[in-house]
């Protein structure tokens, strides 16, 4: 049998002679020679470009914004209280929700807090320092401004709003714990109903208040970024105008039948002369309502750049410093002049407390007060040896 394809073997087929043209072509397209090439060294290597700068969510900003402006005018409207009802519902109703919801947006940024040093040290300067820091300030100011120099300074007993500050300091030391148990916010809550109940805690760094708003904190740990846009949509505009109206006019009615401490947390229903199972029923019963309010609050928050969304980055300076002109406004005796007591005096100190509030906020303010809000204190903390061989490299 024959093959179809003759096998040539060895041997060579002769190539027709190249013509001129394709003799230029070929000697065109051929690569040099190699040892025509000269011999380059490699390219330095080039460092990464540095990533680029996370952006702060503005609907958190504009969210902590108008927090810090509500807690602003319930402190502004406190003295209103006794002699306008109007006063003390829109009173009653805005500390219903205000704290919690600045508490809830706290958890949720700590979420990501470990033992990690930086993180430690960040914890330390951001939040104890400005605590020492503030405490004193408040002591001396309240033996200037209201003739006590006889009042001590106690860090273990907070003044004023420095509360929050040791709140944030203990919760945020225990959120590695509320990451590994089980059913983290019934626990909290747990916790929350034994202080209502247990008035021996005592006032050493405000424990009832740590103890009884820490559900809110934990709540606020376990958020996720899909829980916020389910109240940031048109059908949940809608449906917190009733709501919050309904909140209102159950305040007005509450407003000369309950005592306003509950909504305080710094007490147990012992302290309040309530009998002892109020405490739970009270802490239980609070917090569905306050999550009720902080859904609709969150629901009216834009998600958009605002003109002061930069300012939600300042909400700490303005809670710490309008502290002492809130104070200061009851040492002077300011609420005396009897124009305040009228519907529109009580319009007028409202837009002055935005006012204030917004101003304190700003970044101006911030740079001059960094030093003790954030301080750097890069000689506190010993030197990370594996971070500072990293950084040479």
């Amino acid at each position: 049998m024959t093959n179809d394809i003759p096998d040539h073997g060895d041997r060579r087929v002769p190539m027709p002679p190249q013509s001129a043209a394709g003799r230029a072509t070929a000697t065109a397209l051929a690569p040099p020679a190699a040892a025509a090439v000269p011999r380059q060294s490699p390219a330095p290597r080039q460092d990464a470009a540095p990533a680029p700068k996370k952006q702060r969510d503005a609907f958190f900003d504009n969210a902590k914004y108008l927090a810090i402006v509500l807690v602003a005018m319930g402190h502004a409207w406190e003295p209103l209280r006794d002699g306008s009802r109007a006063a003390a519902a829109l009173y009653i109703t805005v500390y219903a929700f205000h704290m919690p919801a600045f508490i809830i947006i706290s958890g949720y940024f700590s979420r990501s807090f470990d033992m990690r040093k930086d993180r430690l040290q960040r914890l330390i300067t951001g939040v104890a320092v400005p605590y020492i820091l503030f405490e004193t300030a408040y002591t001396f100011f309240k033996r200037w401004a209201d003739d006590d120099p006889g009042y001590p300074i106690s860090l273990l007993d907070p003044w004023y709003l420095t509360w929050f500050l040791v709140a944030l300091f203990i919760w945020r030391l225990t959120t590695p714990l509320w990451k590994v148990v089980r059913w983290p916010i019934p626990l909290a809550l747990a916790v929350a109903v034994a202080a209502s109940v247990s008035p021996d805690i005592g006032d050493d760094l405000d424990l009832q208040r740590v103890l009884q708003f820490l559900p809110f904190f934990v709540l606020g740990l376990n958020l996720k970024a899909e829980h916020f846009k389910l109240v940031r949509n048109r059908r949940a505009r809608i449906a917190a105008v009733p709501v919050m109206a309904g909140a209102l006019l159950f305040a007005y009615w509450a407003a000369p039948r309950m005592n306003a401490a509950w909504f305080y947390h710094r007490d147990a229903a012992q302290e309040l002369h309530a009998p002892w199972w109020s405490g739970a029923v009270m802490t239980l019963a609070m917090f569905g309502c306050s999550l009720v309010l902080v859904a609709c609050f969150f629901a009216w928050i834009p998600g958009r750049t605002m003109w002061c969304t930069a300012l939600g980055a300042g909400t700490l300076y303005g809670y710490l410093l309008h502290g002492f002109l809130a104070k200061g406004s009851r040492f002077w005796d300011w609420y005396d002049a009897a124009w305040l007591h009228t519907p529109w005096g009580a319009i007028v100190l409202t837009l002055i407390a935005g006012t204030v509030i917004t101003l304190l906020c700003t970044p101006p303010v911030q740079r001059v007060f960094r030093f003790a809000m954030e301080p750097k204190m890069d000689w506190a903390f010993k030197k990370d040896p594996v971070g500072a061989a990293r950084h040479r490299s």
